[in-house]
């Protein structure tokens, strides 16, 4: 049975994707990711805000005191000649290259154009096969606009691309009012892949202290029907790679996504509740589907459920929104 797939031009033997975690952080629970079946890994991310802050650090330190002798205005280099980031980062990204023998993509997360976009050819230098980038970007400005938000996306984009020749990835948000026009315009400024979608975690009020406090909860199946109407709709509408990534939780999960269209599909949630073991779980679970309806491939079965493929391609649309409501009962 042949579970293959092509993922930015990366070849990988299923496409289950441990996405950007905890887990992805530790050498150990990535060398346990690709035992248990992992095809790729997406590494913790590297946030614009520390590089930013050690870049801030270095020049501090760099011009403590130069105000005092005219000389040591030029003694040191001009911290802007450093390769600034954190170097840990680099180095975690080499060792897990050692470490397995799968693609490793690096994750760097930030929400402007600058310096810091420049770490991605670090990135690349130090192993990384693919580069995903995470643009946690929440527009709470009344005075921005919706096309100053979708610039903000496609600048940061061209910058990062700029800087390396392996694939890169972006991972959108759900709140584009035009999500298809947003991914036909990312896929033409050169994204190798479109990852749907990032998951904005939401703040809660703390009733006995009176704070906000941060408030994570893990991700479930039935959170997995917004990537797969989207990449279903997406499918065949642009040339870039489509990852479905948010709820994936089962053998079956994945083989909806790939049949609405998606080349890969990220799994997190369901690893850090029940364990790493579960990779073999969902890929024993998806062979055994496959060998029950007579699939010999992935790619027989990929988009077979797209918009484009269906008999009804409204069901993906608000055609579909009164018989929705009507089949609850």
């Amino acid at each position: 049975m042949d579970l293959t797939t092509t993922y930015m031009g990366l070849k990988l033997k299923n496409p289950l994707v441990p996405s950007a975690s905890p887990l992805t952080a530790d050498l150990d629970s990535i060398r346990r990711l690709a035992d248990a079946g992992a095809a790729a890994i997406v590494l913790h991310s590297l946030f614009e805000e520390q590089i930013t802050h050690e870049a801030a650090e270095l020049d501090h330190h760099l011009t403590a005191g130069t105000e005092s002798f005219a000389e040591s205005l030029s003694y040191f280099p001009q911290a802007q000649e450093f390769r600034l980031g954190p170097v840990e980062y680099l180095e975690h990204i080499a060792r897990a290259k050692q470490a397995v023998d799968i693609p490793v993509i690096a994750s760097l997360n930030g929400t402007t154009v600058g310096g810091w976009t420049e770490h991605a050819r670090l990135m690349q230098q130090a192993g990384a096969d693919a580069l995903e980038l995470n643009v946690y970007y929440i527009a709470t400005s009344p005075d921005l606009t919706a096309q100053q938000v979708e610039d903000r996306y496609v600048e940061v984009l061209q910058a990062v691309k700029a800087q390396v020749t392996i694939p890169v990835a972006i991972k959108l948000s759900p709140f584009f009012s035009a999500t298809a026009a947003m991914a036909r315009r990312l896929d033409r400024a050169g994204a190798d892949a479109l990852v749907l979608f990032n998951r904005f975690y939401q703040p809660d009020i703390d009733l006995d202290r009176l704070e906000v406090v941060p408030n994570l909860v893990l991700s479930t199946s039935h959170e997995m029907r917004l990537p797969l109407r989207w990449i279903a709709i997406l499918y065949g509408r642009v040339g870039a790679s489509l990852a479905a990534t948010t709820g994936v939780a089962s053998g079956r999960d994945v083989i909806k996504l790939v049949m609405a269209g998606a080349d890969v599909t990220q799994v997190c949630s369901v690893l850090l509740r029940r364990g790493i073991g579960e990779l073999s779980v969902m890929l024993g679970d998806m062979q055994a589907w496959m060998r029950e309806h007579e699939y010999e491939s992935l790619t027989q079965m990929k988009g077979s459920m797209s918009q484009k493929s269906v008999a009804d391609p409204a069901a993906f649309e608000r055609a579909n929104y009164m018989k929705t409501l009507n089949s609850y009962v």
